[in-house]
């Protein structure tokens, strides 16, 4: 059986003489190193809206694929999974499996008591002001937390991600006015408010103090890899699993990522965020070979 291959992003200045993009060399080299072969897609014509000419440097009959790369969105993932199949390419995750662990609302249910307690209101735009107070009751009082079903903005930490109190309608609406505005055409699906939950932080002495977060690689139901989330690398963390194991299971997705913090109090292993695991981003000290050597072994489907 042809074991799977892994689709990396064109570096976009070398177009006339192909090679990977710079962030993904590292993985291209731990891809040849296990004995595998990559496969280069061009990120830049798929956000485009040219799936057939992102995948213009694949050969006919190239088989299944594993991509690792820029994160995309959803209706450009299926444009990417019906032009590789044009090709005789086979994403080993399909186009409802992205969906499902790529945004929030397909894998919420799941996780509903592993995770804070969450709200969303669909649309493009800046949802009103009763409907944003509506989502605030139904979750309650006390601090929480926007973004939207795939990203937050927790850079800009108190301007556009976190409310203080649910209950202050006018602060909410500033909170979330500003964070619509700089997600502009990149806001994914909708406005989401989460519980603020207090999870137990460090500081490396270069800034303020943050949430130790584990980032948990998981296929076809096993974590094959744990380190530290990309934005807060350093010790790797040694989450207990028990409780979300099930959970991956339960999702049905074969490639994800869960994102782990222990809550300050009563030490609870807590889902912060899922993801598919092809657009997920790797910490610097991560361990490469291992993932992809279990990417490249995995069975195709």
């Amino acid at each position: 059986m042809t074991s799977p291959a892994v689709l990396l992003p064109l570096d976009p200045l070398a177009v006339r003489r192909p090679r990977p993009d710079p962030h993904f060399l590292p993985e291209a080299e731990a891809v040849r190193e296990a004995g595998g072969t990559w496969r280069l897609l061009d990120h830049d014509a798929l956000l485009a809206g040219d799936a057939k000419a992102a995948v213009r440097l694949l050969p006919e009959g190239c088989g299944p694929l594993w991509y690792r790369g820029w994160m995309v969105d959803t209706a450009s993932y299926h444009a990417l999974a019906e032009a590789l199949a044009a090709r005789g390419g086979a994403l080993q995750t399909s186009s409802a499996d992205y969906a499902r662990a790529h945004e929030l609302p397909g894998w919420y249910e799941v996780f509903a008591g592993a995770t804070p307690a969450t709200r969303w209101l669909p649309g493009a735009g800046l949802p009103g002001r009763a409907a944003l107070a509506e989502a605030a009751r139904l979750l309650g009082t006390g601090p929480a937390v926007v973004k939207d079903y795939v990203k937050s903005r927790k850079h800009e930490w108190h301007e556009a991600c976190f409310v203080p109190e649910l209950t202050d309608t006018d602060a909410l609406c500033r909170v979330v006015a500003r964070f619509v505005e700089l997600q502009g055409d990149d806001l994914a699906g909708g406005v989401v408010l989460r519980r603020f939950e207090d999870f137990v932080q460090r500081s490396d002495g270069s800034g303020p103090a943050r949430a130790v977060e584990a980032r948990v690689w998981w296929l076809d139901g096993e974590p094959v890899l744990v380190g530290p989330h990309p934005d807060v690398p350093g010790d790797v963390p040694a989450p207990d699993l028990s409780a979300v194991r099930p959970l991956v299971s339960a999702l049905g997705c074969r490639f994800v990522t869960t994102d782990l913090a222990q809550r300050a109090g009563d030490g609870e292993w807590r889902v912060v965020e899922v993801g598919d695991g092809q657009v997920s981003g790797l910490s610097r000290t991560a361990d490469l070979t291992v993932l992809l050597t279990a990417l490249l072994s995995a069975p195709a489907r």
